[in-house]
């Protein structure tokens, strides 16, 4: 989007009593062909029939009931306005709206209007559903900005987009001078960059009067945000008059999917009106859920009306779309299986059954070990209570929980914030480019833990990010530029040294997208994994994702190609915008792109000296040949997971000693995965002395120590011997030619 100021002339009002504001005077528009038709103030067309169609339905939300008082604290001098309530009051939908109705009566003399939510696809579904409540555009008047896909243009008024890339943009504009009204939406989700948003926006506001700041929010969280926001004006959205009929079942011996998928089909059994919305704990779980009502439904009666289950998780893209679609046939019943995404992040008007599993599957960081944890546990009061919150309105639906009263009495009160749980290297990184040397600087509603912030401290110093005086170092500001972790961020740096850059910036938007690999059905498994094993790279995993990217674009991007081999065509393609915007950042920075050149030997050393230059924390050794491999930084163990292409290989099978991994998740199965081999003496070469000698005493840093004295009392070796040997070389090589002549 254009980085300045307002957008093109607009057929303004005159003054505050816009046509938008005269709409509410008319309870009953229409388009009526005796008088003037109504004009659209921000395009200058006249309204559509479906614009009052909708305007009905959004009056009808409970949100609607508080625009009046909102309007008048937004037009206030208290800078901030906290917006309290329900999910599924219309909050997302209508506080934009309003907040666009306010910076155009203003002229937009501040700026735009930015709305964030916590999740992207939210992001897109909301933009699109606002435009069509707006009678406007998508990626004119109304867009969306997310991670790899900017649908804004310089007409852009109303702008919604994820939370990290509004913290990202603030890295060049840490004043946002071209929003005059920026809207936190979903701030009870507690993400990392809607916490550091809330904090660094505070100190905005303090420069910039004339900016507003909305943040919307559960009930739950409104007494800590109004002590933390200095005790702005609150408006409180009131929920729906009739609460859904709260059912409680004993956990199910046979599994939470099994139990959820039995309660879907006894409802529609029963032939009771209404969708159903199911929340388990993990996308496996949904995954399962789905197959499993779908193979079930195809037993019942046609009498009872089809049965369409909808997935919704990060992973789904624009298919998400399909939940606001209009149903094919009037009888059609929707079963939408979700889990933590679906809490408060998507209006879903039309449910009537809630189904809960009470359980969340996430991950979480831990600082000792740099790793994450697969945590399966209970969900919070609060989660649980969104969740009941989906079945309410008129006529009341029913919550049905599948825990008991005394499970739910156990529940804590809130969701833990996320910047508790999270690897803080990327944010550091982020606000140290934003000259805040220090973290306390930065006011957080949950202080991140001192071991954590000293640990990405600690990484960020062996990545050469930061001087001598903790400020970022040159290095860290261009690794700053690239929305990626830091020690990718760093090996694509590396790789402008080593000549490799074309390779690395394939391997880096693999990385970045989703797994490439789909599950494969029974009956196809052996022939796909045979075209897979083609793809196979010797060097190890990394550089099977680099052929996998050039094999895909040599097809161009051909979906039967990717049924062949069993690869996501959509993961492909996502990887392919991600390379395109990374190379445009090297040649924005004017960092040196080489010619490919994957394939030969010298191009895999150089691959592999770029990959350790940033993957030096994430090494591990095999201590006993049968793989079972130790991490260096701790003495956890793990092995190599089933997809990685060491246990791919046709027998004999060789396992790599000493491999680079980029993922190591502790769970059940304690696996690394995307995982290369590396030779000890390029580690001990590339990575930091200091970081060698931190390393906790193992028989692996022995060994490392052990190269590194071989290697330092070789480069103190007296010159002389050296230069005899050479001269005895010439002579060979002399002796050599003499004899082939």
């Amino acid at each position: 989007m254009d980085g300045s100021g307002a957008p093109g002339p607009l057929p303004g009002p005159s003054g505050p009593s816009s046509a938008l504001e005269e709409e509410e005077e008319d309870e009953d528009p229409s388009l009526g062909c005796d008088g003037d038709l109504e004009v659209n103030p921000y395009d200058g067309l006249p309204f559509s029939s479906r614009y009052y169609e909708l305007l009905r339905q959004r009056r009808e939300l409970p949100v609607w009931t508080t625009k009046y008082s909102f309007m008048e604290h937004l037009e206030g001098n208290s800078g901030i306005v906290l917006v309290s309530g329900p999910p599924g009051t219309g909050k997302s939908t209508q506080i934009p709206q309003w907040c666009a109705e306010y910076a155009l009566s203003m002229r937009f003399a501040h700026g735009l209007v930015a709305c964030t939510q916590p999740h992207s696809l939210a992001a897109l579904s909301l933009s699109l559903r606002v435009a069509d409540e707006m009678d406007l555009n998508l990626g004119h008047e109304v867009g969306y900005c997310v991670p790899h896909e900017d649908c804004c243009t310089a007409d852009t008024i109303l702008r919604f987009c994820s939370d990290e890339m509004l913290l990202r943009e603030m890295t060049s504009d840490p004043l946002l001078r071209q929003y005059g009204v920026v809207v936190l939406d979903e701030v009870q989700e507690r993400t990392v960059p809607t916490d550091a948003l809330l904090g660094l926006l505070k100190d905005v506001l303090h420069q910039r009067p004339a900016l507003r700041l909305v943040v919307v929010t559960s009930p739950t969280l409104e007494p800590r945000l109004r002590a933390f926001c200095g005790d702005p004006p609150v408006v409180r959205v009131p929920g729906h008059s009739s609460l859904p009929q709260l059912l409680y079942r004993e956990p199910p011996a046979h599994g939470s999917v099994a139990a959820a998928c039995q309660a879907v089909l006894d409802i529609h059994r029963r032939q009771e009106p209404g969708h159903v919305l199911v929340f388990l704990a993990s996308e496996q779980e949904i995954s399962e859920c789905c197959t499993a009502i779908q193979t079930e439904a195809m037993a019942l009666s046609p009498t009872l009306g089809p049965l369409l289950v909808l997935p919704l998780h990060p992973g789904m893209g624009r298919a998400a779309q399909r939940l606001y679609e209009t149903p094919e046939e009037s009888r059609e019943r929707r079963v939408i299986v979700t889990h933590w995404l679906g809490d408060s992040s998507f209006s879903l008007g039309t449910v009537r059954f809630v189904i809960d599993s009470g359980l969340e599957l996430r991950s979480v960081y831990n600082p000792r070990i740099r790793a994450e944890s697969q945590v399966l546990r209970p969900i919070s009061r609060s989660q649980a209570e969104s969740r009941m919150q989906r079945a309410a309105g008129s006529p009341p639906g029913t919550c049905l929980r599948l825990y008991s009263e005394a499970f739910e009495q156990r529940l804590p009160p809130s969701p833990a914030p996320h910047v508790s749980e999270t690897s803080l290297s990327r944010l550091v990184l982020l606000l140290k480019r934003l000259d805040i040397a220090d973290m306390g600087q930065c006011d957080f509603l949950d202080r991140p833990a001192p071991e954590s912030l000293m640990q990405a401290l600690e990484d960020l110093d062996y990545l050469a990010a930061l001087d001598d005086d903790g400020n970022l170092s040159e290095v860290g500001i261009i690794m700053s530029e690239f929305p990626l972790d830091p020690q990718l961020a760093k090996a694509l740096i590396a790789s402008c040294e080593f000549d490799c850059v074309e390779e690395m910036v394939s391997l880096a938007a693999m990385l970045t997208a989703s797994p490439c690999f789909v599950p494969l059905s029974t009956h196809l498994e052996e022939a796909v994994a045979l075209r897979r094993r083609a793809l196979l790279h010797p060097s190890g995993d990394h550089f099977t994702l680099i052929n996998i990217f050039n094999a895909f674009q040599q097809h161009a991007g051909d979906e039967g190609w990717c049924r062949k081999h069993g690869v996501c065509s959509e993961a492909l393609r996502l990887a392919g915008t991600v390379r395109a915007e990374l190379l445009e950042v090297m040649r924005r920075i004017e960092l040196p792109v080489s010619p490919p050149a994957f394939g030969s030997d010298a191009n895999a050393l150089n691959i592999q000296r770029a990959l350790i230059s940033g993957y030096f924390l994430k090494v591990a050794r095999d201590i006993d040949g049968s793989g079972n491999y130790v991490m260096l930084t701790h003495k956890h163990v793990a092995h190599l997971a089933p997809a990685c292409g060491y246990l791919l290989r046709p027998p004999p099978r060789r396992l790599p000693p000493w491999v680079l991994y980029h993922e190591f998740t502790i769970s059940q199965d304690n696996c690394l995965r995307v995982v290369s081999e590396i030779q000890p003496q390029m580690l001990v070469e590339l990575a930091p002395q200091y970081y060698l000698s931190n390393l906790p005493p193992s028989e692996g840093r022995d060994l490392l120590m052990e190269l590194r004295e071989k290697m330092v009392a070789a480069e103190e070796a007296p010159a002389e011997p050296a230069e005899l040997a050479e001269a005895a070389g010439h002579e060979h090589e002399q002796g050599d030619v003499c004899v082939l002549q």
